[in-house]
């Protein structure tokens, strides 16, 4: 047993339920008058979402400039236009209407808005934000827990990265979650955000720390998760089913799975980002490839931590069984799991390898070196 020394901290008020969202007006009221709305291209309103969004922020008297179009991988361009929006407009509150991608922007925005910074100077640590602009959540994409932490990820074509920046700061305030805004994401998205919330309670179970109580509750977690997929998948417009993947990966990474760990490993999410960045790859489907293909790396240097998650999730301590059960599930809820799956040809190994190179991909507890990264690309290509 293993407890490291830790500070549990999560600000975010949640609702949670049908109609929630209605009432996103009282709440975006108590932060200011002047609203910033983003989300996506277009599916909320094709859905009626942003009618309720909109509709409620209107009822309360509050003046709404909008930002549309952020993409699945979130770019630094959007989110330096829509700061550039705020500060003309005065903005005093954001609204996050959206998935992961939304949400992520959503919170780089504020500090830049609020700071007057150029928003990469956060993501590379080269500025210090001392406020944001408060930030309200709708979600409708059960994915990336992204509605109740501190994270954000954005891409940079420019200097050829995807980063993560995890600030107290970014902390939505509030975060409304009706799982009837999902019962409209596709069945690909929705394994992909099953995979993605999967892969964050995997991250912690690879941390540093291996906490009793805290491993039984990731791994139930990700039992739930896989459970229900299945199900789901074939019943999409099922609000129960609807309702535990978006609980399981508000879970996931909302701080719970890191409770007496030093830290999550973050090596796999590492990989994926970069595959995101250099082929446009759905962030879910990155995951699914990069996962099986790490553990099979790691099976010899870390076999007991891999045999008690099988042991938990399968019946089995054997880290091939493992890895082969966890494979097997992604390919059952059609999730790629090679690079080929995901529509990059193998062709590209010299320059999957030259990218995690170029990056310095790593793991904050288990370290990667150059020598690891062609063996884990050709893990993702023979799958």
């Amino acid at each position: 047993m293993a407890i490291e020394n830790f500070t549990a901290y999560n600000p975010t008020k949640l609702h949670f339920g049908k109609g929630v969202a209605e009432n996103i007006g009282k709440s975006a009221k108590k932060y200011g008058s002047k609203v910033l709305l983003v989300y996506g291209k277009g599916s909320v309103k094709k859905y009626g979402y942003y009618d309720v969004v909109v509709n409620s922020l209107r009822q309360e008297g509050l003046e709404i400039f909008e930002y549309s179009g952020i993409k699945p991988n979130p770019v630094v361009e959007d989110v330096e236009k829509a700061a550039q929006l705020g500060k003309e407009k005065n903005i005093e509150v954001i609204v996050a209407l959206g998935g992961g991608s939304v949400i992520d922007s959503a919170k780089i925005m504020g500090l830049a808005i609020a700071n007057n910074e150029h928003p990469w100077n956060f993501m590379t640590w080269q500025a210090n934000p001392v406020r944001s602009v408060p930030l309200l959540c709708v979600l409708t994409l059960a994915a990336t827990g992204t509605e109740m932490n501190g994270a954000a990820v954005l891409q940079n074509h420019t200097t050829g990265q995807k980063l993560g920046y995890v600030n107290p700061l970014n902390y939505p305030k509030e975060s409304f979650l009706d799982p009837s805004y999902t019962v409209t994401v596709p069945k690909d998205y929705t394994a992909y955000g099953i995979v993605d919330l999967i892969a964050h309670a995997l991250e912690a179970w690879f941390g540093k720390g291996e906490p009793p109580v805290i491993d039984r509750i990731t791994a139930s977690i990700i039992s739930d998760a896989m459970e229900h997929a299945h199900q789901l998948l074939s019943e999409p417009e099922n609000y129960d089913l609807r309702a535990g993947i978006m609980l399981d990966a508000t879970l996931a990474l909302n701080g719970l799975t890191s409770y007496g760990k030093k830290s999550g490993d973050w090596g796999v999410h590492a990989i994926g980002h970069e595959l995101s960045l250099l082929y446009d790859t759905p962030h879910g489907a990155t995951l699914s490839i990069a996962y099986p293909a790490w553990l099979k790396l790691q099976k010899e240097r870390i076999p007991k931590r891999i045999g008690k998650l099988g042991s938990l999730l399968f019946g089995t301590n054997d880290p091939d069984s493992t890895i082969s059960n966890l494979e097997e599930f992604f390919k059952k809820i059609h999730a790629p799991v090679s690079l080929e799956q995901a529509g990059i040809p193998v062709s590209e190994r010299e320059t999957v390898i030259a990218q995690l190179t170029k990056n310095r991909v790593s793991g904050m507890h288990h370290l990667l070196t150059p020598g690891d990264y062609p063996v884990i690309t050709d893990f993702m290509i023979h799958a």
